[in-house]
């Protein structure tokens, strides 16, 4: 028990930031490197011993008639004081009680010396012999590592001795007791005081020592703190992106060394802004705690490693065994967080609570290797369960050509598109049916590779809007269509389909303002048509750039009517001048019931008091019915097939 406390105060010391109490310190002190303490001490008298045996040829020298004796006893001495301390370091005796051997072996050292010493006849020899006893008492202040009470003893002891040898042998000699008694006892004076300050000196660079480790583990741990806060998100605990990158570089050299698979999963927060804007801030980082919590749990039997990679955006990397396992743990992903029931009542979708949408990524045969591409393909995928309605998980697929090699290639084609006259803008006429003559010309966006082969816009508008090139395209596509259209007056109106990322985009409005005062446009003869499915998260920020938009009188037609889940959203909040229906009900119309759903949709429209276009005619008997229905616009292949400007037909052409 009595060595257990300093390793308990040093144990406190590593762990904790306040240094002990100065009686802790010093029984740190006496403890610390026990064990070198004690090989030192053991050399120590080894060494004394040797030196102590070798003085036996000065004694046959200066008192040959007891040399035999002193010898003997200079032996046994030295046997008897390495016997002891050996068997004491067999069983691991302290490093004190050492010490206390070694000052008992300069004692008896000296003592078992002088005794037989003092019966030579050599007088003269033994006045001058004695004065090395001192060495004894240097032994005890200098050469061994004594605490102060144990050197003063034993020097205390030793200058005893000699006092008495002094009264007992030259009685009578007084000068010789003045002269030697004095050296003694200056000996004695001065390696006391030596010994004093080397013990002090001692203390005090272990002080320094203590005090350095005591720095060095705050400056440790802060650096560790400080690691930590750099890996950790602020916010949820989890891994941040940077920690997360380190991860994912890890578990790909995994995969590239030993062949351990695994998946890269993206998790995003639906509408998680529309979220932030109803209810807080405050509500939306508790949203995120709550749902980083219940990923974590859920995770836990996979090992899985749950990171925060961007605003409301989650990453999960984990070791898999196959597809199957990928969409399992994906499913766990999103049905948890559905499982929450976490309120979010301002989503327009059907739901009324917090769910996520999840895209997800594998190692595999024959797949790039590059590192990035997990990330990458991960993405693309989560944008792709985004697109097909959020709260749904799709895992990539490398066959699938909006997904693959070919879309990176058209997103770096976009971005030169433009300088290198690859993208083209052609022209499709739309007829009012009441007097048969041009009302419009919808601008469709078309795209050749360098080779001069055409890509299908269903292939690089996706990837446009993906990459956030159709914000540049976009602007293009307004001022081309003005300039091949308006300025030169082929048609009256121009219709420019709109994305919703330029609609949030900063500055569109303005945008826009400036094209039209470059080509001297009025604003009421351009039209953008906004598709009917979408994206309802930063419905505020559509909504005032819309009205921007509406002040430069600018038309905002409806496009794909019907065919998604904020058609009637939005014709409550914005007063469209047209509404396209899309031409999936126009196909419908062979059978009765298709007609009287069309009819109720346009009667649903005409009550709103909103101009009606239909697009996708493409027979006389659907144009028949349109005249039928009396819509006000028509649109398609029938009517006139999208053309460059040079070619397109004369406004007052007839249908």
């Amino acid at each position: 028990m009595k060595q257990a406390q300093p390793l308990k105060i040093e144990a406190a010391t590593a762990q904790g930031s306040e240094l002990p109490t100065p009686a802790e310190v010093w029984r740190l002190y006496r403890t610390r490197n026990e064990r070198a303490r004690a090989s030192a001490t053991r050399s120590g008298l080894w060494v004394s011993v040797l030196v102590y045996l070798m003085f036996a040829v000065t004694d046959f020298i200066l008192l040959g008639d007891v040399a035999v004796a002193t010898t003997i006893a200079r032996f046994c001495v030295g046997i008897g004081a390495l016997s002891m301390i050996e068997f004491q370091v067999a069983r691991k005796a302290s490093a004190d009680h050492l010490d206390l051997t070694c000052a008992l072996a300069l004692i008896c050292g000296y003592a078992f010396w002088l005794y037989p010493a003092l019966g030579t006849s050599e007088v003269e020899n033994m006045r001058y012999y004695m004065v090395f006893g001192a060495i004894f008492m240097m032994g005890a202040n200098l050469f061994f590592s004594f605490e102060v009470w144990l050197s003063i003893l034993t020097s205390c002891v030793v200058l005893g001795l000699f006092f008495m040898a002094l009264l007992t042998v030259f009685v009578g000699e007084y000068f010789y007791a003045v002269a030697f008694g004095t050296f003694y006892v200056a000996c004695f004076t001065f390696t006391t005081y030596v010994n004093l300050r080397l013990n002090k000196e001692r203390y005090q660079v272990f002080l320094n020592a203590l005090e350095a480790e005591h720095q060095h583990r705050e400056a440790t741990e802060r650096g560790r703190a400080l690691f930590r806060l750099s890996h950790t998100d602020y916010l949820t605990g989890i891994d941040n992106r940077r920690a997360i990158d380190q991860r994912l570089r890890e578990y790909w050299n995994a995969w590239q060394t030993d062949g351990t698979a695994f998946s890269a999963i993206l998790v995003d927060v639906d509408f998680f802004k529309k979220y932030n804007d109803c209810y807080g801030h405050q509500a939306g980082d508790r949203c995120l705690i709550l749902v980083t919590n219940a990923l974590n749990e859920a995770l836990l039997p996979f090992n899985a490693s749950l990171g925060r990679y961007g605003g409301e955006e989650f990453i999960v990397l984990v070791r898999v065994g196959g597809e199957a396992q990928v969409l399992q743990i994906c499913e766990l992903i999103r049905a948890t967080v559905e499982k929450l029931a976490l309120v979010h009542d301002q989503r327009r979708d059907g739901l009324a609570i917090i769910t996520v949408s999840v895209g997800a990524t594998y190692t595999r045969e024959h797949m790039p290797p590059k590192l990035e591409r997990m990330i990458t393909e991960a993405d693309r995928s989560l944008y792709s369960a985004k697109a097909n309605g959020r709260n749904c998980v799709h895992l990539f697929d490398p066959t699938d050509p909006s997904t693959g090699d070919e879309s990176e290639n058209i997103a770096a084609l976009l971005k030169v598109a433009v300088n290198r006259d690859l993208v083209s803008l052609v022209y499709q006429p739309i007829y009012n049916l009441e007097n048969g003559t041009v009302a419009a010309a919808e601008a469709l966006m078309r795209l050749k590779m360098l080779d001069g082969s055409p890509v299908s816009p269903a292939l690089f508008i996706p990837v446009a809007e993906r990459t956030g090139s159709i914000i540049a395209l976009g602007l293009w596509s307004i001022r081309k269509a003005c300039e091949d259209m308006l300025v030169s007056g082929k048609a009256p109106v121009v219709s420019v389909n709109v994305s919703p990322l330029q609609l949030k985009a900063r500055g569109f409005a303005e945008g826009v303002r400036n094209i039209l005062t470059e080509t001297g446009i009025e604003g009421h003869r351009l039209a953008f048509e906004i598709t009917e499915g979408i994206d309802m998260e930063g419905q505020s920020d559509i909504l005032r750039c819309l009205k921007q938009l509406e002040k430069l009188g600018i038309r905002i037609w409806l496009d794909d009517f019907g065919t998604g889940f904020a058609g009637l959203s939005w014709l409550r909040l914005i007063q469209f001048h047209t509404v396209k229906i899309d031409r999936s009900f126009l196909v419908d119309c062979d059978s009765e019931q298709g007609k009287t759903m069309l009819r109720d949709i346009i009667s649903l429209i005409r009550h709103r008091g909103n101009r009606i276009l239909v697009e996708g005619i493409e027979t006389e008997e659907q144009l028949a019915l349109m005249r039928e229905f009396r819509i006000d616009d028509v649109q398609g292949y029938f009517t006139g097939r999208p053309m460059p400007p040079d070619l397109f037909v004369d406004r007052h052409s007839r249908l």
